[in-house]
């Protein structure tokens, strides 16, 4: 059997493999910073999966929002009972649609209910509401930052 070997002209194979991982690392950074700043949405790369997203954690995609740490990042997950290391290549299109819509939803009651509260109640109700936390039992330092968005 005669076998025979593609030589590459870019050089040695770990070199491509640094310049690919490289390239990977920067458009991340860049897709983190996009997400931050509000440019782009959560919901959006992950209905969209960019070729830099595809091997990205889910919960390093939604710890790239402005204010969303490990622990609101796991409760969130936990809900559809995924994982955080789950990435967001692999998920099917059924969590794709159920993740976005959870990121994206406003529940119906938010208008009716509010009718005779404070503005700071009503927006540590909207902050609070994913992890099933009444405004009433929100600690004061949340109803400040959610007014402050």
């Amino acid at each position: 059997m005669n076998a025979t070997a593609t030589i590459a002209s870019a050089g040695p194979q770990y070199m491509r493999a640094l310049e690919r991982a490289n390239k990977v690392r920067l458009a991340r950074a860049e897709l983190k910073r996009r997400v931050a700043l509000g440019e782009i949405g959560v919901a959006a790369v992950i209905l969209d999966c960019p070729w830099e997203a595809h091997s990205m954690a889910v919960a390093d995609l939604l710890m790239s929002q402005r204010r969303w740490g490990q622990t609101r990042c796991r409760k969130f997950l936990a809900q559809i009972s995924m994982s955080e290391k789950k990435t967001v290549g692999s998920m099917t299109d059924r969590q794709r649609r159920t993740l976005a819509a959870m990121l994206t939803a406003v529940p119906p009651s938010c208008t009716e209910a509010t009718e005779g509260r404070s503005d700071s109640d009503q927006a540590a109700e909207l902050y609070n509401r994913p992890f099933g936390i009444s405004a009433h039992h929100a600690p004061r330092e949340h109803r400040a930052m959610a007014l402050s968005r």
